[in-house]
């Protein structure tokens, strides 16, 4: 049986490389680090070989297709498959940006939402029973729902929302964002926070969708690291990256078997509505 891997997004800092530091001491197969520059990847698992590491690198740009197809094409070929992927890799405009925010909503949106959903794509088919996978997300998702219109709100709610949909109302905001009506349209002013409802509600669909899967054993988390030290939040978070990598991790390593926590799609359950409406985040 070809040995287990796990991959990790955007690894070369930050959360990423927190979770691949502790996937390293924690997991039981190969670990590889992925990002867009291979010169910072290979700095990075420097550092950890530095601590007696072992951790592998990988090139891949969740904005490019090809690196993912790339990706997927050596996990077959050297693996056979996939035990672990989280999907880390994203991105935030600092607060004092003086880029557009049109030109936030869909560079943001493009990354964090539809490229996440590119690598789920085209990875998931070749997931082996049991695997683990966790998409990054961010408290920024319940507070931009509440921010939304009751009407946008409703339609991320539905407990039959397909991903289509979701594709659909990510574009929607993009495109009145590009005219200054996003607002007006029932978005929330939030281009991260948009797009992070946009990882969570897939979230709940992708889980949805692999309970029916022949694959036995799949989960599929969404999660908040918390408010961590990193570029990302020009280093005022008051967790370390050590921190910020215990939940990813102690999904990624959840026994076979568990059934909590397993992220559910609506079942049509008014509990289960109420829960997806209050939190939206595991």
């Amino acid at each position: 049986m070809a040995r287990r891997v796990a991959i990790v997004t955007g690894a070369n800092k930050g959360i990423g490389y927190g979770i691949v530091q502790a996937l390293c001491k924690q997991f039981d197969g190969d670990v590889f680090l992925t990002g867009r520059s291979k010169e910072r990847c290979e700095a990075a698992a420097t550092e950890l070989q530095k601590e007696g590491l072992s951790p592998k690198y990988h090139h891949l740009d969740i904005d490019d297709k090809d690196t993912i197809i790339k990706l997927r094409d050596f996990m077959k070929e050297k693996y056979d498959g996939i035990d672990v992927l989280v999907n880390n890799a994203g991105l935030a405009y600092k607060r004092e940006s003086t880029v557009p925010f049109s030109e936030q909503a869909k560079m943001t949106c493009a990354t964090n939402f539809f490229g996440t959903l590119t690598v789920c794509n085209t990875l998931f088919p070749i997931l082996r029973p049991h695997a683990r996978v966790v998409n990054i997300s961010s408290t920024n998702s319940q507070w931009a729902i509440e921010k939304c219109s009751d009407e946008v709100r409703s339609q991320f709610l539905q407990p039959d929302i397909t991903i289509d949909k979701v594709k659909g109302l990510i574009q929607q905001f993009i495109d009145a964002a590009q005219v200054g009506q996003h607002q007006e349209q029932g978005f929330a002013n939030t281009a991260y926070g948009m797009s992070h409802i946009g990882i969570t509600v897939m979230t709940f669909i992708q889980q949805r969708q692999m309970n029916n899967d022949t694959r036995d054993d799949i989960i599929i988390n969404a999660c908040c690291p918390g408010f961590v030290q990193t570029d990302m939040s020009s280093h005022k978070g008051p967790k370390t990256i050590q921190e910020g990598a215990v939940t990813p991790v102690y999904l990624v390593l959840l026994p076979a078997g568990t059934t909590s926590p397993k992220a559910q799609s609506n079942t049509g359950d008014e509990v289960e509505r109420k829960r997806m409406k209050k939190t939206l985040i595991y």
